[in-house]
This record gives C-alpha cells, sequence and structure tokens, in this order.
C-alpha cells in the first residue's frame, strides 16, 4: 500500500513537471495533470501487483513507460484546450519511467512487492 501512496504523488508531480520542462505538454488548468496523474497511479499500482516481480523489473519498468505515455497522449485529448503532442507524450512516459525505475527497486528491496500466496 506504501507503493500506491508513493505513486499517488509522484505520478502528478512528474506529469506537472514535465508541463513546466517540455513545451509540447500544455495543460490549460492546474487540475487536468494532477487527474492524469492520478489516473496514472492507479494503473501503475495494479500493474506492479499484477507483474512486478525480481525477474520482471525491467519489463515491467519499460510496460510503464509504454502506459504512461498513451495515457497521457489519449488522456489530454479529454481536456478542453490542452496541448501535449505525441513526443510529448513520450517524453512525459520516460520522466515517469525513470521514477518507475527507483520505485521498484525500492519495492523490491525493501520486500514490499512479494506476494502473498493465495489461499493460505
Amino acid at each position: 500500500m506504501s507503493g500506491f501512496i508513493v505513486k499517488l504523488i509522484v505520478c502528478p508531480v512528474g506529469i506537472i513537471l514535465a508541463s513546466w520542462i517540455f513545451p509540447n505538454v500544455d495543460f490549460a488548468y492546474w487540475y487536468q495533470p494532477i487527474i492524469i496523474g492520478v489516473v496514472l497511479a492507479v494503473i501503475g499500482y495494479f500493474m506492479e501487483v499484477w507483474m512486478l516481480r525480481e525477474n520482471t523489473n525491467w519489463l515491467s519498468t519499460a510496460i510503464d513507460f509504454i502506459v504512461a505515455s498513451l495515457v497521457v497522449y489519449f488522456g489530454a485529448m479529454l481536456f478542453v484546450d490542452t496541448n501535449v503532442t505525441f513526443w510529448g507524450a513520450v517524453l512525459t512516459g520516460l520522466l515517469i519511467g525513470i521514477t518507475e525505475i527507483f520505485q521498484h527497486y525500492w519495492l523490491l528491496q525493501t520486500g514490499r512487492a512479494q506476494k502473498e500466496p493465495v489461499g493460505d
């Protein structure tokens, strides 16, 4: 659960940071990157529960990058006056993916990514 709380903070902050850094990521209102970040945090948490293991760390990070890029690109289309290009979404996904590397290592090293057997 602590991994989810970290994601709820890191994902929106990462998208806000991307909108400040990259000229092709432009949100019209302050709440738009926060909403996309929260959606991304929820999706990312369930993906980690589903597939993050010691031997799938890099695969999970690569999928996080792809999903983050797609969520930012298509999620931005749902908002009025927001402009995020494809390459802006890819750069934002890359930024989120870099944060995911550190989160995955933290989760794996502290044992927070351990799965409990079902039915015991």
